[in-house]
């Protein structure tokens, strides 16, 4: 299997990529979502009428917050009821607070398990790479994530390739090719497991940059 990644400026539009990816038959088993937090989005968001992380449909979010619990210990991130219904929290040095489920936040969890902090921030790197993609793309797209962005990852089959890549892009996904190309004219080399996490007023101005 392929597996396809695009960065987007706002957890929404990620949201509504993860919904119509759903929709258009792809298994929630092969969707993961990994986004920054630092703006505190994920407390009471409801995405299409739906509390997010409420596993049961109790209307309560049921995912316990804390540094892979739960993603580390069984894969317990978007079980069940779809994607979003998993959607928990992970600490990442490096990146700040983030909201994830899926496979891929599962192994970036379990990367961080037990390690240091720049191993922590490491799996992040370590899972894009175990998924596909080169040494390049998951600088990029953990630069991504660190200010402000959300990742949305589908792994695929080839022949699935192309419909998978247009949902993506119609929901105003960036590849790591186009976004890493901006990040460098800014002096952006690659992404530092080691940096501070930006603030909520970086992450506006990084938004409004690409807008």
């Amino acid at each position: 299997m392929t597996t396809i990644t695009r960065l987007y400026d706002t957890h929404t539009e990620a949201m509504a990529a993860v919904s119509a990816l759903e929709a258009a038959g792809f298994d929630a088993d092969d969707v993961s979502i990994l986004s920054n937090n630092a703006d505190n989005w994920h407390q009471g968001h409801r995405h299409e009428g739906r509390t997010l992380g409420d596993m049961n449909g109790d209307g309560e979010n049921d995912i316990a917050e804390g540094a892979g619990k739960g993603a580390a210990t069984g894969g317990v991130l978007g079980v069940g009821a779809g994607v979003l219904a998993g959607l928990g929290m992970l600490a990442i040095p490096g990146l700040g607070p983030v909201v994830a489920a899926g496979w891929l936040a599962s192994a970036a969890a379990a990367g961080a398990v037990g390690a240091a902090a720049g191993g922590a921030a490491g799996g992040i790197l370590g899972a894009l790479k175990e998924a596909g993609h080169d040494d390049d793309e998951a600088h990029v797209y953990a630069e991504g994530v660190r200010r402000g962005g959300t990742l949305v990852s589908v792994r695929v089959h080839e022949n699935d390739r192309m419909r998978a890549q247009a949902i993506l892009d119609e929901s105003r996904g960036w590849d790591a090719g186009a976004r890493g190309a901006a990040y460098r004219q800014g002096g952006w080399s690659r992404f530092d497991p080691a940096g501070v996490p930006y603030t909520t007023d970086q992450i506006a101005e990084e938004r409004a940059r690409y807008r």
